[in-house]
């Protein structure tokens, strides 16, 4: 029997959450960044328990499109970059598509999106990486995600 196996995507997923988000402070990070590269003027954010309860990132940005959210939650998905050479103009503060997933993969996590345009929103529910539910949802343009008890799955990180 070999000595080396692969790791299953979930545990995979969770490992590299920890290099993308250390404590709760770096999920913010992430977060605003997002909205900052959706052209928010308006970012709220609210806190319970330094972030290991709650955290919730309310923008005005340009919000998604239902089949984008989705996309948005899987790793190494983003609208940052087309080809290689994207990788030399880089203009946005998130470019991998890491942050997302990253979090989602250790906590409970709301996104609930709209695009300017679109007549309703979006609300997908994550837990520890798994997509629970997406439904159309009425809400204002632009992008919330409250992120719940992160870390609750990786009880090395919670820690931190």
């Amino acid at each position: 029997m070999s000595r080396i196996h692969k790791l299953s995507p979930q545990i995979a997923n969770q490992i590299a959450a920890g290099e993308v988000v250390e404590r709760p402070a770096n999920a913010v990070k992430e977060l605003v960044e997002n909205a900052l590269d959706a052209g928010a003027r308006r970012i709220e954010i609210e806190i319970e328990e330094g972030g290991k309860k709650l955290i919730r990132v309310r923008d005005d940005g340009s919000g998604m499109s239902g089949e984008d959210a989705i996309l948005a939650l899987q790793r190494h998905a983003t609208s940052k970059l087309r080809d290689a050479d994207d990788l030399f103009a880089i203009r946005t503060l998130g470019f991998r598509g890491e942050a997302l997933p990253s979090v989602a993969s250790v906590s409970r996590l709301e996104l609930t999106t709209r695009e300017a345009e679109a007549e309703a929103g979006t609300r997908v529910v994550v837990e520890a990486g798994v997509v629970l539910d997406v439904s159309e949802v009425g809400c204002a343009p632009g992008t919330e995600i409250a992120v719940h008890n992160l870390f609750f799955n990786t009880p090395a990180r919670f820690k931190f």
